[in-house]
This record gives C-alpha cells, sequence and structure tokens, in this order.
C-alpha cells in the first residue's frame, strides 16, 4: 500500500503548461469573450493586458493545480500572478 502526504510537507507536482486553459472576463473587441489557449500561454497572455484588466481577468485551468500546498481550480485576478511565478520562462 503506498501512502499519501499532503499539506505543507508535500511537493507540488510539476504544472503542465500545455494543458488546455480559459482566459476569460478580458476585453476583446466590442465583448469580453474568454480564450481558450495553453495554461502558458494563456499566463503571458494576463502578462500582456493592463492592470485594469488583469484585476478583472478569470484563469481557469483544464484541472485544478497544486501550489504551496493549495488546490486551485480558478485563479482570479491578482491571483493569476502565483502562476507568473512559476512560468520557466520568467526570471
Amino acid at each position: 500500500m503506498t501512502e499519501a502526504s499532503w499539506g505543507r510537507g508535500a511537493m507540488s507536482p510539476e504544472i503542465d503548461w500545455r494543458m488546455s486553459a480559459s482566459l476569460a472576463c478580458v476585453q476583446r473587441g466590442d465583448s469580453k469573450l474568454a480564450e481558450v489557449t495553453s495554461l502558458g500561454e494563456a499566463v503571458k497572455a494576463w502578462l500582456a493586458i493592463g492592470p485594469a484588466a488583469r484585476a478583472d481577468a478569470v484563469l481557469t485551468p483544464e484541472r485544478p493545480l497544486l501550489i504551496g500546498g493549495v488546490t486551485l481550480a480558478v485563479f482570479k485576478g491578482d491571483a493569476i500572478a502565483v502562476l507568473v511565478e512559476h512560468l520557466p520562462s520568467h526570471p
């Protein structure tokens, strides 16, 4: 039998930056349409928008992510910045 470890001592699995993700509530033309792309590209798109749009943005990955011992299924506004810190190409 295998024992699982949860909580602060558990190692977070690698983030699959290629999984599908939706970046919604961002102005695109005349409306706020969701864009479905990879998680990595969605985070990069969030970085490219202005501060006011970042505050309204909602990012939903294909499946929940374990970040710092917390499982999150939806990232809203500045919470998306947590993912920026984990981007492989981000300093």
